[in-house]
């Protein structure tokens, strides 16, 4: 109240406006108060804070282009879209594009893919065009909807021409197939091939005696490329199946046979080898009639050709023979529209990056196109054919080399063009969330399994703490992430391959090993290209093993990594095995010396003891007493120990031959032999142990 009144009387004898400075009480009080003109002082309004000073100045002009009576355009419009666009009549559209030229087909969904071609027929018509991005649907939220892209419908009749035909040389490895295919087009592969195995899906055109262009596919023979031999019957319109004449009907050939059933493919058997004393051309076709082929010679469709590949005997009926298949057949394609394919083989070049061998089906494939085959995705920046040779376009039936993949595509996936990088890039967001969701899918069933195990766990844990008690039951030390080691060996690998086919192949045979309970088998990590510096130091790591399938290792090597190079696959499996098999301990053999038979039953004394001896008698090998014995009654081991005494009348020995009477006594005392048992002298010693992993071949 005190401070109250004296704040009074000072406003009262000096009014606010006279103020200059703040005035404090000086009364002995803690709190101070604070008067000044300070405090009552009015805000400045918006208006007053602006400065006199500043000079306002007006905002320029933007130059306004004037769009009117311009037109959007884009690649690969319709005819239609482009008269909508132009706000014109179809026939109006159709008109002028009959004086443009390379502007054929006037259909009003027929697709424009040259700009130039388009910027032609609106000159013709009088109207300025403005290239634009293709408009995409646009939903309600205003996204973009992604949408996956499936291969266009059959063409009408009248826009499909002749295609080469493509044909796929398959059979039993070493039957000749690669041999076969060099002496049609003249080069040496097979001397290429590691082992004179070919490994790879090797595409090329060859032009026959006639001028015409067939496309051929080498697929291998040996037992691990099943689905490299899958793919080749697939992709090809005609089927050649290599026979040797001396060996007839092997395991690849009935492969290639329900192969070709599967997928409806004609097949022409070419019967290789017939320069060969003990060929039997009459029993090999037998045996393939026996397979269900209804070949000519027995009233059947199948052509049947006897070839020598090494001499080049026969060739040119061979030739024909596909070319009239081919000409039977009426092989026709559209050359127009966006490009589909199929990847035949893909790897990782060092110096160029990521390449794809394919074949395309439909369509022309030209630099700058937008391609997409299942996850993968690429705009092509270069087309080169067989022998590295660049190429402007590939038509359809043509092998082609693409240069250009953001990633590498897999073999046998379809290749299918889009319009753009947008679209490519809305495809692959739609594959990818599909692919997810499939997965999603597959391990819901292992989830629920999961999470049922967590469940019980905890409620037999909850369960536990509540019959406990509250303070009775304390929580342990915490699991360990990382469990202990189990005590299983185990052996790490890590694959690197020259081409996704070998790699695919590979990983294939050891999918077939099943002896992971005695050694387990780890797959590390696995990729197309060669080793990298990464490869080496997860293999350091994980304590791994790299194999190099055909290709290099790292220049500078500074760890400790094994890499085992190898470009035989047969070879590798072999290496592997040994590997695992280092890595088993040693197993305990028996070995069996002798047999004896108790004749008779007898006790002795020793000390207070009874001690029971057996009297039997040495039927088989020899007895020695310092190995082990077996006590055999009904089929049933009552004893298996060492033996405390063996005697020959009163003598102590320590062999007993054979038809020699003896006595034996048993270690264990408690054991008492009867008349009629077995005695059964064995050995042991450790050998070292072998996988029994086989993986087929």
């Amino acid at each position: 109240m005190i401070v109250i009144r004296s704040l009074n009387i000072i406003r009262r004898l000096s009014p606010v406006s006279n103020l200059t400075s703040c005035r404090q009480c000086t009364l002995p009080m803690a709190r101070r108060i604070a008067t000044c003109e300070i405090r009552w002082k009015r805000r400045k309004t918006a208006e007053e804070k602006k400065s006199p000073k500043i000079i306002e100045y007006s905002p320029k002009k933007k130059n306004v282009v004037d769009l009117q009576g311009t037109v959007d355009i884009w690649r690969h419009i319709t005819v239609k879209q482009l008269a909508d666009s132009m706000n014109r009549s179809i026939e109006d559209v159709q008109e002028a594009m009959l004086f443009v030229k390379d502007a054929d087909n006037i259909e009003p969904t027929a697709q424009l893919h040259d700009i130039k071609i388009i910027q032609e027929i609106a000159k013709k018509l009088g109207t300025r065009i403005r290239i634009v991005a293709e408009p995409t649907l646009i939903s309600g939220d205003n996204e973009m909807k992604d949408k996956d892209v499936t291969p266009r419908p059959p063409a009408p009749s009248d826009l499909l021409k002749p295609r080469p035909p493509v044909v796929t040389v398959m059979g039993h490895v070493d039957h000749g197939k690669t041999t076969l295919l060099d002496s049609l087009r003249g080069a040496n592969v097979a001397s290429g091939e590691a082992g004179g195995i070919t490994q790879h899906i090797g595409a090329f055109t060859v032009t026959l005696e006639n001028g015409e262009k067939v496309t051929f596919l080498d697929t291998p023979g040996h037992a691990a490329f099943s689905s490299m031999r899958a793919r080749g019957a697939v992709a090809t319109d005609i089927i050649v199946l290599v026979v040797a004449a001396e060996d007839g009907v092997m395991a690849q050939t009935k492969e290639v046979i329900s192969l070709a059933k599967e997928a409806q493919v004609p097949v022409i058997v070419a019967i290789n080898k017939i320069d060969k004393p003990e060929a039997d051309i009459e029993k090999t076709k037998r045996e393939l009639y026996q397979m269900g082929l209804a070949l000519e010679d027995f009233g059947g469709d199948i052509q049947v050709i006897p070839i020598s590949a090494l001499k080049g005997t026969n060739l040119d009926l061979l030739a024909e023979a596909v070319s009239t298949q081919a000409t039977i057949m009426g092989l026709k394609s559209d050359y127009s529209g966006l490009m589909e394919g199929v990847v035949v083989e893909s790897k990782t070049d060092q110096r160029r990056g990521k390449l794809s061998t394919a074949i395309v089906k439909r369509g022309t494939l030209r630099k700058g196109s937008v391609l997409v085959s299942g996850l993968a995705h690429a705009k092509v920046r270069g087309l080169f054919d067989h022998n590295g040779k660049p190429m402007d376009k590939a038509e359809p039936g043509t092998p082609v080399e693409i240069l250009g993949w953001r990633e590498l595509p897999l073999a046998g996936d379809l290749i299918l063009e889009v319009e753009s990088e947008k679209k490519a890039s809305s495809v692959l967001r739609y594959r990818q969330h599909e692919a997810q969701k499939e997965k999603a899918e597959q391990s819901l069933e292992e989830i629920r399994k999961k999470e049922e195990e967590h469940l019980a766990k905890y409620r037999a844990e909850r369960d536990a703490r509540r019959l406990a008690g509250r303070f009775r039951l304390r929580q342990g030390p915490r699991a360990k992430e990382v469990l202990d080691d189990d005590g299983i060996p185990r052996v790490s690998v890590i694959v690197k391959g020259d081409v996704h086919g070998s790699v695919e192949a590979i990983l294939d045979v050891l999918e077939t090993y099943t002896g992971h309970d005695k050694c387990r088998l780890d797959i590390v990590h696995y990729g197309v290209g060669n080793v990298s510096e990464s490869d080496v130091e997860l293999a350091k790591s994980f304590n791994a093993i790299i194999y190099a399938f055909a290709v290099e290792p790292p220049a500078k090597i500074t760890s400790d990594v094994p890499i085992r190079l190898c470009n035989i696959i047969y070879r590798l499996i072999d290496d592997l095995k040994e590997e695992i098999s280092s890595k088993l301990p040693p197993v305990e053999v028996e070995e069996i010396l002798g047999e004896a038979n108790v004749l008779q039953m007898f006790s002795i004394s020793e000390g207070r003891k009874e001690v029971p001896v057996a009297g039997s008698r040495c039927t088989k090998g020899v007895l020695k007493k310092s190995q082990k014995f077996r006590l055999v009654r009904n089929g049933e081991i009552v004893y298996d120990g060492t033996l405390e005494s063996m005697r020959h009348l009163k003598n102590e020995v320590d062999t007993i031959k054979k038809d020699v009477e003896c006595g034996l006594r048993l270690k264990d005392s408690k054991v008492i032999p009867q008349a009629g048992d077995i005695l059964v002298c064995y050995s042991t010693r450790s050998e070292p142990q072998k996988t029994d992993w086989d993986p087929g071949f």
